[in-house]
């Protein structure tokens, strides 16, 4: 026990490690990429609207008229300190937008996993143990269309149907106009269960259906695939014969044996899908009008705000490295050989 119990200490240590170099890598990129981007920053965002010498102040206070290599270096320690620095266009710190717009992004990203895991892995779970069938050869054409087909298109149906048509479903927003509750956590479902507004709850719930389940299909399609080999290649495993030799029940069999050891590398990915769904938010959001950071995202992008594009994407890239390292240590937990 001691030895499997230093094992994980060991291997969390390992993966804590590697989150520097992670960053490092990917913040290096941000920065040059905001760099490399062709003309001026602040001339882009706010030239023709302010005189050249409040320009030139604007450029001096982001720091854009010191050498490439300092600002890397204060880019790096301002992300130390979780500073981001303030907006071109707005004049307001970059965190601020974070925070007032990453609670709606965070709960869309949630719900969509949710969805992705719900439909995918069960789905994977039938089609892996009826191999061959009509059944297996549908699902898989399901998997494939929901990760081959625009977001945006499947929105816009999802809309058309849903909402305008069968009235089922609200098309647009995070809650309804006059629904109001207290900022607490910046994320609605929760402020309004801490409000014990349960109009509001299930006001806010209405609105994450449509854009969940639809960034949610964008990825369902990957677990639906991945549970689906791994079932199949399980139950071709000889402790499954030997399970079966017991007189073990087929059910218990596919669940107990052959579903768990499946449900492994569907957790590996997990991190990998979870980038795809913060990239995926971005037209969601746009789709449904949904105030998240994608949102603020495309609106900077249009005003040419570098600063505030830099910022969101850099806490982006390092959600998408601590999400991982968080995956990696549970997977370990769950199957103990990853560790060695």
């Amino acid at each position: 026990m001691a030895r499997s119990s230093g094992s994980l200490g060991a291997y969390a240590l390992s993966r804590l490690l590697l989150i520097v170099p992670m960053l490092l890598i990917l913040l290096t990129m941000v920065f040059l990429l905001m760099r490399v981007a062709p003309g001026d920053p602040v001339q882009s965002a706010v030239g023709g609207r302010l005189p050249p010498a409040q320009i030139a102040e604007i450029r001096a206070d982001a720091g854009f008229d010191r050498p490439l290599l300092v600002q890397y270096f204060e880019y790096l320690g301002d992300v130390a300190t979780l500073n981001f620095g303030q907006t071109i266009t707005d004049n307001q710190p970059v965190s601020d937008v974070i925070i007032d717009s990453g609670g709606a992004t965070l709960t869309l990203t949630l719900a969509a996993l949710i969805v992705a895991i719900g439909l995918g892995v069960p789905l994977g779970l039938l089609a892996g143990r009826y191999r061959d069938t009509w059944a297996d050869g549908g699902l898989r054409i399901f998997g494939i269309l929901t990760y081959a087909a625009p977001v945006f298109f499947v929105g816009l149906l999802a809309q058309l149907f849903f909402a305008n048509y069968l009235g089922w479903l609200p098309s647009s927003g995070e809650a309804d106009p006059i629904t109001f509750v207290d900022e607490v956590t910046h994320i609605l479902l929760i402020d309004a269960l801490i409000a014990g507004d349960l109009e509001a709850f299930g006001d806010a719930a209405l609105h994450l259906v449509l854009p969940a389940v639809t960034l949610g299909l964008l990825v369902t399609g990957v677990f639906l695939r991945l549970t689906r080999v791994n079932v199949m290649q399980s139950l071709g495993g000889d402790y499954i014969e030997a399970a079966r030799a017991r007189g073990i029940k087929e059910r218990a069999v596919v669940l107990r044996h052959a579903f768990r050891n499946a449900l492994v590398p569907v957790i590996t990915v997990m991190g990998l899908q979870v980038a795809l769904l913060l990239s995926g938010a971005v037209l969601t959001e746009l789709t449904f009008d949904w105030p998240g950071l994608g949102s603020e995202l495309i609106a900077y992008l249009n005003e040419r705000d570098y600063i505030a594009v830099q910022g969101i994407i850099t806490v982006f890239a390092l959600a998408v490295v601590l999400i991982s390292i968080l995956i990696d240590f549970v997977n370990a937990v769950i199957d103990p050989r990853v560790r060695y």
